[in-house]
């Protein structure tokens, strides 16, 4: 099931594809041995051999591979073993889309720069390795555009209480289907919540709220 959200999650990230799912760290080392990697998402916890060991074993056998941690541990010794042993970035569980999406799109522009550049420059490490600054880095769902979101966004700020996904499609003028992908998205980012709407003639309808309209959380998806 956990590998089943993640490989979904992942399916939203351009740039990416799913090779393999390993159920264990055994036979995720199986897999190292027999075909070429980029990224390993990793959790800790797992049967026969937990992640931390099998990273270790990673780096035992010299695997040209990066990982990035996506486990409930969360205790200080788990971490700090995990960043000795490389892991290139490290995500707490229960944990939004938007923290997933940041941790992707990071590692992918770091892999980029690496297996482009032979040279660095001193800016080129402060701006993309090191600092790993939000505001560049983020990037829409796949099926989602900039444009498109910030006139969605700019609408559903007009609303005065709740909405629904009708009443956005018809300011907006795209179908239903179109916006409630947007209006999922800013559900999935904190910026609204979906409730069941009781009215007082005919059935319940689902509504959305604004939770923050001052929010400047978009900006990092706006590059």
């Amino acid at each position: 099931m956990v590998a089943q959200l993640h490989e979904h999650y992942l399916s939203q990230i351009k740039g990416f594809q799913l090779c393999d799912v390993a159920r264990s760290g055994t036979a995720a080392l199986e897999f190292l041995g027999r075909k070429k990697y980029d990224l390993v998402i990793l959790d800790v916890f797992m049967p026969k051999m937990d992640g931390l060991q099998f990273l270790a074993k990673v780096r035992e056998k010299d695997f040209d591979v990066d990982v990035i941690i996506v486990s409930a541990a969360n205790d200080k010794d788990k971490i700090k073993q995990a960043l000795r042993l490389g892991a290139v970035d490290y995500i707490i569980k229960p944990f939004e889309f938007e923290r997933f999406n940041l941790a992707l799109c990071n590692y992918q522009r770091r892999h980029h720069l690496v297996e482009e550049q032979q040279v660095f420059e001193q800016n080129d490490l402060d701006s993309t390795i090191i600092r790993q600054e939000k505001g560049n880095l983020a990037v829409l769902p796949k099926g989602l555009d900039k444009h498109t979101l910030a006139v969605v966004w700019e609408k559903i700020c007009s609303f005065d209480g709740m909405f629904t996904t009708e009443e956005v499609a018809a300011l907006v003028g795209l179908s239903r289907v179109s916006i409630r992908k947007y209006l999922e998205f800013l559900k999935a980012i904190n910026l609204l919540k979906l409730d069941l709407h009781r009215g007082s003639v005919g059935r319940p309808v689902y509504k959305y709220l604004c939770l923050d309209k001052k929010s400047d959380v978009l900006n990092v998806y706006m590059h």
